[in-house]
């Protein structure tokens, strides 16, 4: 626990109970349905939730009623109706493990338990398309879901799903089967270090072995004859955002990456601004009790700097014009470093879940995927931008907010100044 996590925890509990989770993150739920969480579920979990401490409780008092009707109507012979409330369940029982940090608590495993016998019982109802996949990496273990198109596949693209560090692999299940396996294409969700069943089974995330974790994936996705290993790419959310641009820029096999909400600033902001619960979590993930160590061993060199220029695959990036995680400021300057295809989306008054635009949201990065993995968007010096208003109109051309009356922040210019000098003195 941090210091200011400890001190402010009072903080989060009242936020909790005179706002809801919309206090903590406005428009979530939005989000949080196209992870698979029905709203009525979501309604009945925070009916039940007047401090932080309360979280575990409630998810897994609902998880546990979900799951019973989906027994109940598989019982029955109801098949696709149990499948979508073990989704349901899956993704409860998810949030309640996650609200443990402790990875050897009984009450966090049993919690997983649950979460790995829903997905098994989907997997038998879908015939087999929902499948885990377990890969060694590094003298630890990685764990993903595949999910296959129905019918004969062969050599069809894939798209790895990479959740925010506060996810998991279940939390794509609805998106792989609403966004991707109707298109034919294969999905793999996957857990990086530090993250879920990974964590649990001792593997941490330090600054580097994320990225090399996804190129564990790639290669697994590259080995089955379902999947073309030249046409990989990638859909991130927040800290997936980041992992996915570090492993664009370190494996040419990503073949393009889609990233929203990506944390692409100096990481102060998350860590030291935010909600406490984010640094919190973030040390878990990495075995820190330390800190000062953490903030010394791992903040520090977090910051992508640079190392975006080399991406090489078409990229999209996505933002809340007040993300609380990243200031947008500094996700231009970010992109600005970026000399691959390249397309940016600023969407106004919009905070880190996009909650409000999460369905369009997962739809264009979808789609936007299938185009660039097809051949399309890879024109050299690509580079499109849109600012997105909140009642519907989209002005193009630039992403910057129509409030700042055609000024550009200083940092946003530095960073366009040191990509044009790094372009003359690099051919």
């Amino acid at each position: 626990m941090t210091i200011r996590s400890t001190g402010q925890s009072w903080a989060l509990d009242i936020a909790l109970a005179q706002g809801g989770f919309d206090a903590l993150h406005p428009q979530a739920k939005g989000t949080l349905e196209q992870l698979g969480h029905d709203h009525t579920d979501f309604d009945k979990v925070f009916a039940l939730v007047q401090s932080g401490a309360m979280l575990p409780k409630a998810w897994a008092t609902v998880a546990g009623q979900a799951e019973e009707r989906a027994a109940h109507h598989e019982r029955g012979g109801f098949v696709q109706t149990a499948a979508d409330l073990y989704v349901r369940a899956a993704v409860m029982w998810g949030r309640a493990q996650y609200s443990i940090f402790d990875a050897t608590d009984p009450r966090k495993l049993a919690f997983r338990e649950h979460t790995n016998h829903c997905v098994e019982r989907l997997g038998a109802l879908r015939g087999n398309r929902v499948r885990r996949v377990v890969l060694d990496v590094e003298g630890g273990q990685i764990f993903a879901l595949l999910h296959l198109p129905a019918g004969e596949v062969v050599g069809a693209p894939a798209v790895i799903l990479g959740p925010g560090m506060d996810m998991i692999k279940e939390d794509y299940i609805y998106a792989a089967e609403r966004y991707y396996t109707p298109r034919g294409i294969v999905a793999l969700s996957i857990e990086g270090p530090g993250q879920g069943e990974t964590r649990a089974g001792g593997l941490t995330v330090d600054l580097t072995n994320y990225e090399r974790a996804i190129s564990r994936y790639i290669d697994h996705l590259a080995s089955l004859p379902e999947v073309d290993p030249a046409r990989i790419g990638m859909f991130g959310i927040s800290m997936s955002g980041y992992w996915g641009s570090r492993a664009a820029a370190t494996d040419p096999r990503l073949a393009a990456l889609a990233a929203f909400e990506a944390v692409t600033g100096d990481f102060r902001t998350i860590f030291e601004r935010a909600q406490p619960t984010f640094k919190n979590n973030y040390m878990f993930m990495a075995g820190y009790t330390d800190e000062d160590a953490f903030d010394r061993d791992l903040v520090a060199h977090m910051p992508l700097g640079d190392l975006v220029g080399e991406i090489t695959c078409p990229v999209l990036y996505g933002i809340g014009e007040f993300d609380e995680l990243t200031e947008l400021e500094q996700a231009l300057a970010n992109y600005q470093r970026i000399r691959a295809p390249k397309e940016m989306r600023v969407y106004e008054d919009e905070f880190h879940p996009l909650g409000g635009t999460a369905a369009e949201v997962f739809r264009l990065g979808a789609e936007w995927l299938e185009r660039a993995l097809n051949g399309e968007l890879r024109e050299p010096g690509r580079d499109v931008r849109h600012y997105v208003h909140s009642d519907g109109r989209t002005t193009d051309g630039t992403a910057n907010p129509t409030w700042w009356l055609g000024t550009v922040p200083a940092r946003i210019t530095d960073a366009r100044r040191a990509q044009n000098t790094e372009r003359v003195a690099r051919p």
